[in-house]
């Protein structure tokens, strides 16, 4: 995000991190490769690529590089299991916060909502949950306690 490429925000910035890994990496990747991460379609992935084809901008990188700073980070091990869901997280959840949650749902390919809709997969509900829970059960999106989430990320199927 610091390099001031065009459309990049951190979320943006975060996620091309965790795909490619390293400036390297994200400087060699094709238009295609770019759109598979989450949230870079067209337009963002034609700002990164002509980024990299400026010369100046190349020399800034090197500059940053040949002064030490570290451009790279974990690459992040996706796991396909709850791809396709979408999760909504509502009220306070007895061991997990809810990062904690949402991090371990993203990391195994679910996504996060912050709103009940029709194409909400669960509604993951704690202590004082509120007009989501309502909502939830008004359209029929399955309601799971942070227990029946647990055992939906180690591959069981959820007891409601």
């Amino acid at each position: 995000m610091g390099l001031g490429i065009r459309f990049v925000g951190e979320r943006t910035a975060e996620s091309l991190a965790q795909e490619f890994g390293s400036i390297e990496a994200l400087e060699k990747a094709t238009p295609e490769e770019l759109e598979r991460v989450e949230e870079v379609g067209p337009r963002i992935s034609q700002a990164i690529i002509e980024f990299f084809a400026q010369p100046a901008n190349l020399a800034l990188v090197q500059s940053l590089k040949d002064a030490g700073v570290n451009m790279t980070a974990e690459k992040k091990q996706r796991s396909t299991q709850l791809a396709g869901l979408t999760f909504v997280l509502t009220g306070t959840l007895p061991t997990l916060t809810r990062d904690e949650a949402k991090a371990r749902i993203e990391a195994a390919g679910g996504k996060t909502a912050g709103s009940v809709s029709k194409k909400t997969s669960y509604l993951v509900a704690g202590e004082e949950a509120g007009s989501k829970l309502d909502k939830a059960r008004e359209l029929n999106i399955p309601i799971l306690d942070e227990a029946a989430l647990l055992a939906l990320l180690e591959g069981s199927s959820p007891s409601e």
